[in-house]
């Protein structure tokens, strides 16, 4: 079952506060939750009704691959197209690959942290999803 914009902008922000030290504020704009670990973004969650997205950050080829596999799945919005994409409500943006791909980008932040900076994880690291065939 595919995500409404609402229900994806929510499961986004129960993912990301479920993970260990994460910091959340509006430092840009009122209408743009920010969510950090080590200080570094990994998550942006908009408040627009009109435009319910997130954006996290994904490796280049494997940004490229979702884009390919879900019509909602865009180059980021508001950071580097490369390193990072938005997701939107659509077909195939469920629950799991939400929390995938917000797990997915804040690995990819404390990975690039020292590791005096990396916070403790309980469990294994998120693992991307795959676009479907």
């Amino acid at each position: 079952m595919s995500a409404a914009g609402d229900r994806l902008q929510d499961t986004a922000r129960r993912a990301a506060l479920a993970l260990p030290d994460v910091s959340h504020g509006r430092p840009f704009t009122p209408g743009l939750d920010v969510y950090k670990v080590a200080g570094k973004v990994f998550l942006i969650v908009t408040d627009d009704p009109d435009e319910q997205i997130i954006t996290v950050k994904c490796e280049p080829e494997h940004a490229r691959a979702l884009e390919r596999g879900y019509a909602s799945i865009t180059p980021g919005r508001y950071l580097d197209k490369r390193h990072w994409i938005s997701l939107g409500p659509g077909r195939g943006i469920t629950k799991r690959l939400i929390h995938d791909a917000v797990e997915h980008s804040y690995d990819l932040v404390v990975d690039g942290r020292s590791q005096s900076e990396r916070p403790r994880r309980a469990g294994p690291p998120g693992r991307p999803t795959a676009p479907p065939r």
